[in-house]
């Protein structure tokens, strides 16, 4: 039965869990949360299993009303996170973003036939649901037997993103190297689920051959002929034929996942 109708779907809101892993060589994307941390906060505040899936909003989240009496949460809004019970009828607004991303999950989680293990949308081959559209109505999954849980904080703020060097550092300046750990990076507006494109300071190449394509993961900083990285998110191809210079430590892929277009990043050693 549905439960929530799309009234707005804001700029960008799809349904995301757990994703894909496991894929790739098959050209499939890992998928799922950007924001895993904030997810999962969501997914708690109503009692859903760790997978559930829930909505997840990009800069401003979707107004939604309730077919029936739901349980949501609501993470990553500029008010604080909070859980609510909606009536039918109720209308639930999320407004903006703190950040790049919102997420909005519903006791029961958000129910549809899952593709390759997941219910998540990719933007990137079109699998799974597609983004929300004005009229559609979202079903929910059966009562959880878990209660509820209470607020957590989330995980405090740094101001830099960790790198583990590789596997293609050795393709790149000493210099180009120094750079990349001191400059400060801008996001540009070339920011999305595939990849946030970085603007600063070119960073100089050693080695001009051709690179065949390899393998990628989350958080690979690609490095384009036009020497501003490119930091690779959950939609990303699963081959490239650009040098990656660094990946992003694991910790830090919910933070790099809330970085918006005006947004400075710098780096750090892992």
């Amino acid at each position: 039965m549905s439960a929530l109708e799309v009234l707005d779907p804001g700029p960008l809101t799809t349904i995301q869990d757990h994703g894909r892993p496991g894929w790739a060589h098959t050209g499939v994307p890992p998928s799922g949360a950007v924001d895993r941390e904030s997810w999962a906060r969501a997914n708690d505040l109503v009692g859903n299993p760790d997978a559930a899936a829930a909505l997840e909003a990009t800069l401003i989240g979707p107004t939604l009303r309730a077919l029936k009496t739901v349980t949501v949460a609501v993470v990553g809004a500029r008010t604080a996170d909070h859980t609510r019970t909606l009536q039918p009828g109720d209308v639930l607004e999320t407004g903006p973003c703190r950040g790049a991303r919102a997420y909005i999950a519903v006791r029961g989680g958000i129910d549809g036939e899952p593709t390759l293990g997941s219910r998540s949308t990719d933007l990137l081959t079109g699998l799974g649901p597609p983004p929300l559209e004005q009229g559609d109505l979202l079903p929910i999954g059966p009562e959880p037997t878990r209660p509820p849980g209470s607020p957590r904080p989330a995980t405090p703020d740094r101001d830099e993103l960790r790198l583990h060097p590789g596997p293609r550092d050795d393709w790149f300046t000493a210099a180009a190297l120094e750079t990349l750990r001191t400059a400060t990076w801008r996001v540009t507006s070339q920011a999305n689920r595939v990849g946030i494109r970085l603007d600063g300071p070119p960073l100089e190449r050693a080695c001009h051959e051709e690179l065949l394509s390899e393998g990628l993961v989350t958080g690979a900083l690609q490095v384009p002929p036009s020497g501003r990285p490119i930091l690779l998110l959950n939609d990303h191809p699963t081959t490239g034929g650009y040098p990656v210079i660094a990946d992003v430590a694991s910790d830090d892929l919910s933070r790099a996942g809330q970085l918006k277009p005006g947004d400075d990043v710098r780096f750090a050693p892992a």
